[in-house]
């Protein structure tokens, strides 16, 4: 019988978040199980039909069965802001279960009523449950707050037991659901960078050896950790906590009161660190299955969209990086010109006038833009617009993103480069626009997008990210020249008087543009543009707010505009740029004669 002592004394447990008289009551199922199995080596050796095992080998055999190992849950990493302001994190919770074995049968009634109440249970479940056999271990209630299973615990009820276990917590109104996604009922990422990030979050869970009864039911009195578990990884990224709770509400505020489908706003640095990246419509993390696909869907990657007007200033950026005009030229603008079969017009009819390339730009000719175009020509324009970054991904390597549509100019047809060169027959997303102003107000070269400042591991040290790409999209001098007029869109006769912001100086272009239906491949309603950049004389920020399909307003100086204004105002204050210095250039828009 030592070898059943053996057995019994061996893998007591150090920590035991069951019951404590679970360990006895398996010791009495181990000793029974054991002297059964020596009583049937003394029979068999008797018997003379060759088994001839010792008992030493069935109390192995008994001890081995009476282990297994699980896995420990281990604490996922937070996704923080750039100051370390979480947007996602894991908080400790419970796992309460009940050991029907060790619930005394004049407390069973009582066990299933406080079960049901504080869990708000069906009690038929419950009762099945408490009263399960031959089962050891019923679980009750998962991600359960540590401060209510101790008032559970106080009652002292047989057979109630709780395991440590973690669960996934959203701080409310961050505005960034549609970015952040969220996790499943395993802990693991779903979508958003929840799910592209999980390998780095998730980290890896401990492994941990189990007391097994004779059923083979797992009862969770093990010994000690046969693993450790490693916590996952921090992710810390370049957003601003403030100032994307700030963009999705004005952004929100401004598609409910024009009726819009979505919107979406993107505030970025000119070399390429995302502040904030906002979403409409959006949803509740905590209770993401009552959304749609759609709700949750980070319109700013995944909607793509006809550029429009903000499409112009690659089409000048070529034509003056080439040396093929100068802002101060002076162009004859018609209200409209016929190309092959179709006939291209202003937004608003005029005159026939003598527009500089300034007042191209700030009056927004679709007319005096085909010119231009068509200076360049088809090769020229398209690879200026693959240089911006059109027709592939951001970089950001953001789930459902959308690289929208760029064809080679070998496939374009009569009207293509005219309709190209102002921003139709090609698609972008928020977020690749927002580049290509952020190109602009980085002296010309192009810094591909960032979202993931790095990781933060166990030990508090920073990880950054690989430096992201940079490519010199147009020159110094050819920037400076397209920042100058485009800070003349928003002056006296430009078209987004709406985007000016007291004391700054703001360069920027508006953007209306016929929307493409996805569902019958036609135009139907519009999209409503604005981005730019402030300080103009010494670029800081650069916003791009895009409204889909608004209902009351549509052109992008009345319906985008003011909630640039809106986002570019907070976000200056909030990073404290001081006020522009300089008095705005005075630009000459019109030619004389």
């Amino acid at each position: 019988m030592h070898q059943v002592e053996r057995v019994r004394t061996a893998q007591r447990p150090a920590t035991a978040p069951g019951a404590g008289e679970d360990l006895d009551r398996l010791d009495e199922e181990v000793v029974r199980f054991t002297s059964e199995l020596i009583r049937l080596d003394t029979t068999n050796r008797g018997g003379g039909d060759g088994w001839e095992r010792p008992a030493a080998e069935y109390a192995a055999e008994a001890e081995e069965l009476r282990l297994t190992t699980i896995d420990i849950p281990t604490t996922r990493g937070d996704i923080t802001d750039a100051s370390g302001a979480p947007l996602a994190l894991s908080v400790e919770a419970r796992t309460v279960f009940v050991d029907p074995v060790a619930v005394r049968d004049e407390e069973s009634d009582r066990v299933v009523d406080e079960l049901t109440e504080r869990f708000d249970l069906n009690r038929a479940e419950v009762e099945e449950k408490v009263g399960a056999e031959p089962g050891r271990y019923e679980v009750v209630a998962e991600k359960v707050a540590p401060e209510d299973w101790q008032d559970l615990k106080k009652l002292g009820l047989s057979g109630v037991g709780a395991l440590t276990d973690y669960k996934r917590v959203y701080p409310d109104e961050t505005g960034a659901a549609d970015l952040v996604g969220f996790t499943g009922a395993d802990g693991h990422g779903l979508e958003g960078l929840e799910g592209i990030m999980d390998g780095t979050l998730a980290g890896d869970p401990g492994k941990q050896q189990v007391e097994v009864g004779a059923s083979g039911v797992r009862i969770p009195t093990a010994e000690g950790l046969a693993q450790e578990p490693v916590p996952g990884k921090d992710v810390r990224l370049t957003l601003d906590r403030d100032i994307q709770w700030h963009a999705s509400q004005a952004l929100a505020a401004q598609a409910e009161e024009l009726d819009a489908s979505g919107a979406s706003a993107i505030v970025m640095r000119p070399t390429g660190e995302v502040l904030a990246m906002a979403d409409y419509p959006t949803y509740d993390q905590s209770d993401y299955g009552d959304h749609s696909a759609d709700d949750r869907a980070n319109g700013a990657v995944a909607d793509a969209f006809e550029p429009g007007s903000t499409n112009k200033v690659i089409t000048l950026a070529g034509a003056l990086e080439e040396g093929l005009t100068t802002p101060e030229r002076v162009y004859k603008v018609p209200y409209s010109v016929q190309i092959h079969d179709r006939t291209f017009e202003d937004d608003h009819f005029h005159k026939t006038q003598k527009l500089t390339l300034n007042g191209i730009l700030a009056q927004s000719s679709n007319v005096g833009t085909i010119k231009v175009g068509q200076q360049l020509g088809a090769q020229r324009l398209h690879d200026y617009l693959r240089k911006f970054g059109f027709g592939e991904p951001t970089g950001l390597d953001l789930p459902g993103e959308n690289a929208g549509i760029l064809a080679h100019p070998d496939d374009w047809w009569g009207t293509q480069l005219p309709s190209i060169s102002f921003g139709q027959g090609l698609s972008v997303n928020a977020a690749q626009m927002a580049s290509v102003y952020a190109t602009v107000a980085n002296d010309g070269v192009r810094v591909e997008p960032t979202l993931v400042a790095g990781t933060v591991g166990e030990d508090g040290g920073f990880a950054p990210s690989e430096k992201p790409s940079r490519e010199r999209v147009v020159s110094a001098e050819t920037a400076d020249e397209l920042t100058r007029m485009l800070e003349a869109v928003t002056g006296e006769h430009g078209t987004a008087e709406a985007a000016r912001i007291p004391n700054y100086r703001v360069a920027g272009k508006t953007g209306t543009a016929n929307r493409v239906n996805p569902e019958t491949g036609s135009y139907d309603g519009h999209t409503a543009m604005f981005v730019g950049f402030a300080p103009a004389d010494d670029p800081e920020l650069v916003v791009q707010v895009v409204l889909h399909d608004p209902q009351k307003k549509y052109y992008g100086g009345e319906a985008a505009a003011p909630v640039f204004t809106d986002i570019m105002s907070f976000a200056l204050k909030s990073e404290k740029v001081p006020p522009t210095g300089t008095e705005p250039p005075n630009i000459r828009l019109f030619g004389g004669g």
